[in-house]
């Protein structure tokens, strides 16, 4: 286990979504996967009390590290500001400013309540990344890698797989945290795809997918009643009687291609 007198100086926050890891095994795991990147620098977001922090400035690189909670930033500075490759940001990671340059090796174990948001601002916004090891709520998990046809399959696993290939590297229950959640955990490594769609369709990706998947029991021609006809949806290659579940996330990129050319009406005006 973590040394727990270190993870005992600071009082997690509910508001904060803060549950710190105190499996030393699952510590090891994550770490050694964020430093097997090649990325020049690593990012860090949540550290909390600094359980993953203190082993990956052993290895040297640059370490950036983002946490929102005031009392968790005092604790880093105390613990690492002697140490000059650490950095610090202290502001919430869904929106803070991030210095340019370098591609990041990214690691954390993201504080639950903004997981998701954080995970599409890396995704979306042009962040360079080799790598990215993160901890979600077993949940959330299952639908980075859901597959059609399952209640776990939705827009999430649509631009997350079009974007990375994915790999679960572990199952973690409530026992591995401080405290202790009412859920499963699960840590995902994301390596980027060479084919991943560009950020302009990234971006017009997510609208294509939140109007289709906004009522899962309707087809999509409920779905775009309003906005694209039957034959708009046929000619962009959706069949109007399917529901969005059913459709791969290689269709959904194509069809997005197709609506930016031949119909750019469809998207708002920060879109194509």
């Amino acid at each position: 286990m973590s040394d727990p007198s270190t993870v005992a100086r600071l009082r997690p926050k509910k508001a904060f979504g803060q549950n710190f890891l105190v499996n030393e095994g699952a510590i090891a795991t994550i770490v050694s996967a964020a430093l097997a990147s090649r990325a020049a620098r690593i990012l860090e977001i949540g550290p909390g009390p600094g359980v993953l922090t203190e082993r990956l400035l052993v290895d040297g690189r640059p370490l950036w590290a983002v946490d929102l909670d005031p009392e968790a930033c005092d604790l880093l500075r105390d613990r690492f500001s002697t140490q000059p490759h650490f950095c610090l940001l202290q502001g919430d990671a869904v929106r803070i400013p991030l210095p340019e340059g370098a591609s990041w090796s990214v690691v954390g174990n993201l504080p639950y309540n903004a997981a998701t948001p954080i995970l599409a601002r890396l995704l979306t916004e042009g962040i360079l990344w080799d790598r990215m090891v993160l901890m979600f709520q077993l949940e959330v998990a299952q639908k980075l890698m859901g597959v059609p046809s399952t209640k776990a399959y939705g827009p999430l696993s649509v631009l997350t797989q079009l974007c990375a290939r994915l790999t679960r590297l572990m199952k973690l229950g409530p026992g591995s945290f401080r405290p202790s959640p009412k859920v499963d955990s699960a840590v995902v490594q994301f390596v980027p795809r060479e084919d991943a769609p560009s950020l302009i369709e990234r971006k017009a990706l997510l609208t294509v997918l939140h109007r289709s998947f906004a009522h899962r029991r309707k087809t999509l021609a409920n779905n775009w009643q309003g906005v694209l006809s039957a034959e708009g949806l046929i000619s962009v290659g959706l069949a109007p009687a399917f529901r969005a579940e059913v459709i791969p996330p290689s269709t959904w990129l194509e069809v997005t291609q197709r609506l930016m050319k031949r119909h750019p009406e469809v998207f708002p005006s920060s879109c194509p």
